[in-house]
């Protein structure tokens, strides 16, 4: 199969998602029969999930070894959040954040076609690295799914408040059950982002084989841990909630994309390198 038509397809069937979810949950009036994800809805997500999987399976893997970038890793993240909430829809119902969530994946899951210039990850055949690699992809995804989170809780707010409530909206939980949620998110993400930012720094060389040294990418995963750090601290002792929480989410996450992806994209896209 052609490599743009591996990334088409899930780019497709997210975007066909996104559709429809805006018609039937975002713009609907509230008079309509409030329900989670049908079935058809939950296979159809599901296929774009397969789909979405095997384009990255085949893309990271060659004979040269596992190949990583910013499109990439772009497109992982967004793959394991969705994955997160096709699980966490099971048990919750949550009709706005699917609205959300399917167009910024058929973006980051077509990205790969149109940026391939990815490295070779060195020391990737290494436990060590492997299970460092893959805390990081797991905290990232979880920061990303709290992300697109908390923009659903501000767009609530707004609207609650404006009274204008669509089916959507009209179906969420109570904020303070959605906010629970945002934090419970957050606090499994920033655990996981303890173990790699501790990792990387003090098993820099058996990781990367190289010396640990603070470069931008490392300064900005700090900033991003010192931030959700912040956030979680002043929840348990300060209470802090609402848009204070909603904003210190979104700046721990920007912080935490620049990190990696930001550095990629300037050594990938603007400066045209691949290493």
């Amino acid at each position: 199969m052609p490599a743009i038509l591996l990334h088409l397809l899930p780019a497709s069937l997210y975007a066909l998602l996104g559709v429809h979810f805006w018609h039937t949950r975002w713009i609907a009036p509230t008079s309509a029969p409030r329900q989670g994800l049908q079935p058809k809805e939950r296979v159809l997500m599901l296929a774009a999930l397969v789909a979405h999987g095997f384009a990255l399976n085949s893309t990271f893997f060659s004979a040269e070894g596992i190949h990583f970038g910013f499109s990439l890793a772009l497109s992982l993240m967004l793959w394991l959040a969705i994955l997160f909430y096709w699980i966490e829809s099971l048990y919750a119902r949550l009709e706005g954040l699917q609205t959300l969530g399917m167009p910024v994946a058929a973006v980051c899951s077509l990205l790969p076609a149109f940026f391939p210039g990815a490295h070779v990850l060195e020391n990737a055949s290494a436990p060590l690295f492997r299970a460092h690699f893959v805390v990081a992809m797991l905290a990232y995804s979880l920061f990303t799914l709290a992300a697109l989170h908390a923009m659903l809780m501000s767009v609530a707010e707004r609207r609650l408040h404006g009274a204008h409530l669509t089916r959507a909206f009209a179906a969420l939980p109570p904020l303070l059950t959605m906010e629970t949620l945002l934090f419970r998110l957050i606090g499994i993400a920033f655990v996981l982002l303890t173990l790699t930012v501790g990792s990387g720094v003090l098993f820099s060389e058996a990781l990367f084989g190289k010396a640990f040294r603070l470069d931008h990418k490392t300064v900005f995963a700090i900033i991003s841990w010192l931030i959700f750090g912040s956030l979680l601290v002043g929840r348990h002792f300060q209470g802090w909630r609402g848009k204070k929480a909603q904003y210190w989410t979104l700046a721990g996450f920007i912080a935490l994309m620049l990190a990696y992806v930001g550095s990629r994209f300037v050594a990938e896209v603007l400066l045209g390198r691949a290493a």
